[in-house]
């Protein structure tokens, strides 16, 4: 069977081609009948739009860019980014859009991958995942006026949408956790990496204030997320005889609870550790671990429906979502309980 086109529908419909390309690509102040008989032998005929001619025909091409400036390794063997383009990938189906992925593993890559991207129109917005303090290429798109949102607080340019967890609550909480506990020497193995991070430092440290401890610079000791970096970090700070650590992820936590193990030291007995993001690794850990959680998949659909929003005809202006964390107990500070929310 001969593949239908715009002008077939048309004359099916008693309309003209502009009318069915219109009712297609959604637009308004059509008229109700005129919209009902078109979508009708639409869907009569099985009719598909041409997506290169529909992309044409609205300037749209119906694809989003999720540019994470990290490895392919580091994405696919961290199980938050799985997690994150899972909530992505739910809400790009539910709006009929299609995601392509960047990876960012060098300074090359990302120099010809964004230079690539402005350059040409084949994506309608991009998603960024976790911006970097130095080397920051969020200017770039501002500059060029390609819609995007960024997931993570930016440390400057606040008036770009943006939607994050609340890091410094959840540092905070886990930190208060381990003091209410009777914990004295309570240590962190954070990332000054980005904003998530430094709020996160942040929310421990006003704890310790709040809770009349006084900050030790043995027991603070940052990696970068990586689980070799935890296990690099704790092996550090067990030095100071810490009896408490919170963990900036449950990524490094897991090397956390590997040097602690290695010092034959016991958790939750001897440390007590809180990690941060309720991964499904955290469940799994030895013992299982207490834990912020943060709402990742959450955090992927609203970058998706906030983008949705800027590429459409009345975009508005720059959003800030935060959404609340939660304090997950396990055996790694004593038995399990109900979580705790910050709200």
């Amino acid at each position: 069977m001969k593949k239908l086109t715009l002008d077939n529908i048309a004359e099916l419909a008693g309309v003209s081609r502009a009318t069915v390309s219109r009712v297609i690509n959604g637009y308004p102040h059509i008229k109700p009948d005129v919209r009902e008989r078109v979508q009708a032998i639409i869907t009569k005929t099985g009719f598909t739009p041409n997506p290169i001619a529909r992309s044409l025909a609205s300037d749209r091409s119906g694809i989003i860019g999720l540019v994470i400036p990290n490895s392919p390794r580091m994405v696919f063997t961290d199980p938050y980014f799985p997690t994150l383009i899972q909530g992505i990938s739910q809400a790009t189906n539910r709006l009929s859009l299609t995601l392509s992925l960047f990876l960012l593993a060098s300074t090359d890559d990302e120099d010809r991958t964004i230079r690539s991207l402005l350059s040409t129109s084949l994506l309608d917005g991009v998603i960024i995942t976790a911006d970097r303090r130095e080397d920051s290429f969020v200017p770039r798109f501002m500059d060029h006026g390609l819609p995007f949102v960024l997931i993570g607080r930016p440390e400057k340019n606040a008036d770009i949408t943006y939607i994050d967890c609340d890091n410094f609550a959840g540092g905070y909480m886990a930190a208060e956790h381990l003091i209410k506990l009777g914990r004295r020497r309570v240590a962190i193995v954070g990332s000054n990496g980005n904003t998530a991070g430094d709020d996160r430092i942040s929310g421990y440290r006003k704890a310790l204030q709040d809770y009349g401890l006084v900050e030790e610079t043995a027991l603070m000791i940052c990696g970068d997320f990586s689980m070799q970096s935890g296990y690099d970090a704790m092996n550090g700070i067990l030095q100071a005889k810490p009896d408490a650590v919170f963990v900036a992820s449950d990524t490094m936590a897991l090397g956390v609870l590997r040097a602690i193990r290695e010092a034959r030291l016991s958790v939750p007995d001897d440390i007590a550790v809180v990690g941060f993001d309720d991964l499904p690794p955290a469940l799994q850990a030895d013992p299982p671990l207490t834990t912020i959680r943060q709402p990742i998949e959450q955090l992927g659909v609203l970058a998706v429906e906030h983008l949705h929003k800027l590429i459409g005809k009345d975009a508005p202006k720059a959003v800030h979502t935060i959404l609340p964390t939660t304090l997950i107990i396990r055996a790694s500070c004593g038995a399990a309980q109900s979580g705790l929310s910050t709200n």
